[in-house]
């Protein structure tokens, strides 16, 4: 039952002793703010790390032909090594469930133009599994399909930059663009977080664009992600084994390092992990620390706010007062000031944060922010502190004699 005499006595002694209710409320807020920036800041790092792979899947490999270096099997150096598209067929039968998404590639530069406007972009001819590579989302319409490549169709996804230029005034889905003389039909627009790059580019089916453009089976490179439950250790492995078996292939020499060269976005991925790993420890130690250093503060507060009242707790019991009423003040007087203290300081922290937010993008920390739920949980690690705190010392005076607590100096 809600006791009006009891929070009333609670505020008047607030009231009463502002100083140590304000000591006692800063050391909280000021260990909760410190707090809430430090992992503020933390996570805006992260942030910027993850922004470094873009919208991306960070499970990527890319394998990219080149030319041989060394004298290998008979064959001389400088040969040309060509993919085609039997490579994409072959490291699907051999590396099974360890490839998520693979697609081959080509690209291409085309003049593209429509009802008199016309641009010159960028082509690239692919599988549909792309779109889940390269995350593309579609606007409108539909992305390429495994009918296309079967059928050889003359269609093209185009990004949201093209659209804006050649279709400003029109639903580009359906109409037909010419690309270096020759029609095809959108049938789709897509967007990217990546921005104006990423969306200033042509999607079509890689058989057509071989029949077409004379590629016949010849593919620039392939673009795969592995299995995303790989280990970044796991991945890194799995991309040296498919380097190691396209060299078996095309009679590579082992120690050839341009031939095919495999870049794998596991390596970035681990150090990213190393980093991030090592920032959350520190940043955990100092924060840590930080709520320790505010726990010691507000018990060695309340153990004087306890003694100082020793008189009063005496006059209490003497008047008539349980132990449990007296623990109880104190208890929620402790409770209520540390509650109020750490909200104030998670106030104060996320006002910093989002004031401080624009200028830290220059320190490569990008929308610094902390959880609520972490935040919450170190103010109620605080607020149990200084109930307890409270609750032993409270303990010990309410069982105290009142003679003895009245003539307490």
């Amino acid at each position: 039952m809600f006791d009006l005499d009891l929070w009333r006595e609670i505020f008047q002694s607030i009231n009463k002793n502002r100083t140590r209710s304000l000591l006692s409320g800063f050391t909280v807020a000021f260990a909760i703010l410190l707090f809430t920036i430090l992992f503020g800041i933390a996570n805006g790092l992260q942030n910027t790390f993850k922004e470094a792979f873009g919208t991306d899947a960070v499970n990527s490999i890319v394998i990219y032909p080149g030319m041989t270096t060394k004298a290998n099997k008979g064959l001389q150096a400088g040969r040309r090594i060509q993919f085609k598209n039997e490579e994409r067929d072959f490291i699907k039968e051999e590396f099974g469930d360890k490839v998520q998404f693979i697609t081959s590639k080509v690209n291409i530069t085309v003049n593209a133009s429509y009802k008199g406007k016309k641009n010159s972009y960028g082509l690239r001819a692919i599988h549909p599994e792309y779109m889940f590579i390269e995350n593309n989302a579609v606007k409108e319409g539909r992305y390429i399909n495994q009918n296309d490549i079967d059928n050889k169709s003359k269609v093209v996804v185009i990004g949201k930059v093209i659209d804006d230029d050649l279709f400003s005034k029109t639903n580009a889905v359906g109409k037909y663009i010419n690309l270096s003389g020759i029609s095809y039909k959108v049938v789709g627009i897509f967007t990217d977080d990546e921005g104006y790059n990423e969306e200033n580019v042509i999607y079509m089916p890689l058989s057509t664009a071989q029949q077409v453009y004379g590629k016949h089976e010849e593919i620039d490179f392939l673009h795969l992600t592995y299995n995303p439950e790989m280990s970044s250790d796991a991945a890194l492995l799995f991309g040296n084994t498919i380097t190691k078996k396209l060299k078996e292939r095309f009679s590579v020499a082992s120690s050839d390092q341009r031939a095919i060269r495999v870049q794998n976005m596991a390596q970035g991925t681990k150090q990213i992990d190393i980093m991030t790993s090592g920032l959350t420890v520190i940043i955990l130690v100092i924060g840590f620390g930080t709520l320790i250093a505010g726990i010691v503060g507000v018990s060695n507060i309340m153990i004087f706010i306890v003694k100082e009242r020793t008189k009063e707790i005496g006059i209490r019991k003497a008047l008539g007062a349980s132990p449990k009423s007296i623990v109880s003040i104190i208890l929620i007087e402790s409770i209520l000031i540390t509650a109020i203290a750490g909200y104030v300081g998670l106030l104060l922290g996320v006002g910093v944060l989002e004031l401080a937010g624009p200028s830290l993008k220059e320190y490569f920390i990008k929308d610094p922010g902390v959880s609520n739920s972490l935040v919450i949980g170190a103010t109620i690690t605080l607020i149990s502190a200084g109930a307890i705190a409270g609750y032993l010392p409270a303990v010990k005076a309410s069982r105290i004699k009142p003679i003895v607590a009245l003539r307490n100096d």
